[in-house]
């Protein structure tokens, strides 16, 4: 499978650098808060950081992500994690021509400062723009109301519920499967879902 490169992408609010070994200090001090509201989410405790790292890094070298660092632009602190992945191609097109945006998590520090939503504009700019995708998918655990008010409040489109649709990311769920509300933004409706980023990105 092809392993797409793609640069840094910068916004007004969070720099999207590609994760490489260097960021792993900052992802150490990134994780270590409170984490209560990680709940739903798969994010590496401090000690745990590195291996994340080399994890993602050996899927990147794959084909299977595209990882990220989030940099707070005001600070220079990484202040979260984000990635491309579930990447579909064809062999008539260069580039993908669809992709999801997920494995995304925000310190608490980082949370309702606008670094989500810059993030989702940059990756989906990218996606829609330069890889020309068809379709970009967003997806989160049914009972993550914070993560789908979030995916809504961008204005992608909710498509369902995926019974049993993959592995719980809760802690004490690890054996368990997890229901995914599924959303999703095409190609038609990223104009119109750009101008709502936008007009949320200069409140």
């Amino acid at each position: 499978m092809t392993s797409f490169v793609v640069p840094t992408l910068s916004g007004t609010h969070v720099r999207l650098e590609p994760l490489s070994e260097t960021h792993v200090p900052g992802i150490e001090a990134a994780v270590a808060c409170d984490r209560s509201t990680f709940d739903y989410l798969s994010v590496p405790t401090p000690s745990e950081a590195s291996q994340e790292v080399a994890t993602l890094l050996k899927m990147h070298s794959t084909g299977e992500t595209v990882p990220f660092v989030q940099v707070d632009v005001s600070s220079g602190d990484v202040v979260g994690m984000t990635r491309y992945l579930n990447i579909r191609t064809m062999s008539t097109r260069e580039y993908p021509f669809a992709v999801e945006i997920g494995g995304t998590w925000v310190a608490p520090t980082a949370q309702r400062t606008g670094v989500n939503t810059n993030a989702k504009f940059l990756l989906m700019s990218y996606a829609f723009e330069v890889w020309g995708v068809d379709r970009v998918d967003l997806k989160s655990d049914e009972r993550n109301s914070r993560s789908r008010t979030a995916i809504e409040r961008l204005g992608a489109t909710f498509e369902g519920i995926l019974r049993g649709w993959q592995p719980s990311q809760v802690v004490g769920e690890e054996r368990k499967s997890r229901n995914t509300a599924m959303y999703s933004v095409t190609a038609a409706e990223w104009p119109d879902v750009k101008q709502n980023l936008e007009s949320l990105l200069t409140r």
